[in-house]
């Protein structure tokens, strides 16, 4: 009789999954709210939203890493990708007033490493709880032949609530609001494919000093800022007008999604953040100011719209969170740009 060829044999350790459960268990329960009634390893999780809303408006979001986890894979750092994970979605979710209540995940490789798996999700963990969200659940998935050898993707899923009396859709902006650019820690989860070729095109030493504390490694794997919490203590004291995610496509991109059509965004370029790492980017790939701001946050990882009498309380609440802010702009009517540069 010929000897059986198990599923370990093709290259799926069953085992090994188990094994990346319970190591990171511990994490998980670390994020969960009262509010969850059945956490990871049931077939799905669920949430009880309960008698606090009275009419309840769920905010789902759904993103991933890109190819900032190409850097990741280059410099074997894995423990703060899963914060990039949790942030790219929370911080989209927020944007309409949405406080966010648990979150998923999908990780696949093609060959669990349940170090660099247990790392990963870590990250996802902490950025949860530094969010205020439940990780419930998710998938590892091991897939012989579908990755490079030591290669994973990463993929998220987060859902958040919202009163629906309290939902913020930029149907408040007004002539005359201000725009406040919350400071970013660096290029996020954004433009990565080409910071990546700039590394290698310029030889950029990753382990020289980027500053008297940081490489430049761990400058470009800085993780994306989470602002849910300083903005939904914020929303606690004024009238949010409309808020933006900087991402991809930059300032230029995200800030019009949420203006409506009759009105547009006066940005003084002068109010932008100097950062080496921008600079570095901006200079080494020769890029002019328009295609800086079409391409990276430059800075800004975050923008608010509000009345210009709330702008002491939100700078009053955000340096305790320790995040920078910036007078960008103000509203005015829509003209011919939805963002006018001065």
């Amino acid at each position: 009789m010929q000897n059986s060829i198990t599923y370990k044999d093709a290259g799926v350790d069953i085992d090994a999954g188990e094994a990346l459960v319970q190591k990171i268990l511990p994490f998980a329960r670390r994020t969960m709210r009262p509010e969850v009634i059945a956490g990871i390893g049931g077939f799905g999780a669920m949430f009880d939203i309960g008698s606090k809303y009275k009419h309840p408006i769920l905010v789902s979001g759904t993103d991933g890493v890109g190819t900032k986890l190409k850097l990741a894979f280059e410099l074997n750092r894995h423990d703060t990708i899963g914060i990039d994970l949790v942030a790219m979605s929370v911080n989209d979710i927020l944007v309409q007033g949405a406080e966010p209540l648990f979150f998923l995940d999908y990780f696949a490789c093609g060959s669990l490493n349940i170090e660099t798996a247990s790392n990963v999700i870590k990250g996802i963990a902490i950025g949860c709880e530094q969010s205020g969200c439940s990780l419930i659940g998710g998938e590892t998935a091991e897939m012989p032949g579908m990755y490079a050898s030591g290669e994973y993707d990463l993929a998220g899923f987060a859902v958040g609530v919202v009163e629906k009396t309290k939902v913020i859709d930029g149907s408040k902006i007004a002539v005359g609001d201000i725009i406040l650019g919350l400071g970013s820690s660096g290029f996020h989860s954004n433009g990565y494919s080409l910071v990546r070729k700039i590394i290698h095109s310029s030889a950029l030493e990753l382990e020289n000093k980027y500053n008297d504390k940081l490489s430049w490694a761990d400058a470009l794997l800085a993780p994306t800022t989470l602002y849910v919490r300083p903005v939904l203590e914020i929303m606690k004291h004024i009238s949010v007008h409309g808020m933006s995610h900087i991402t991809g496509g930059g300032i230029t991109g995200n800030l019009p999604r949420i203006f409506p059509a009759h009105l547009a965004a006066r940005i003084k370029l002068s109010a932008l953040p100097k950062t080496r790492l921008f600079g570095w980017i901006q200079e080494n790939a020769h890029l002019n100011d328009k295609q800086m701001l079409e391409t990276f946050n430059c800075g800004i990882g975050y923008c608010l719209i509000i009345k210009a009498d709330d702008e002491i309380k939100v700078r009053e609440i955000m340096d305790k969170y320790g995040i920078e802010v910036y007078n960008l702009g103000a509203v005015i009517s829509h003209a011919s740009d939805m963002v006018e540069y001065i």
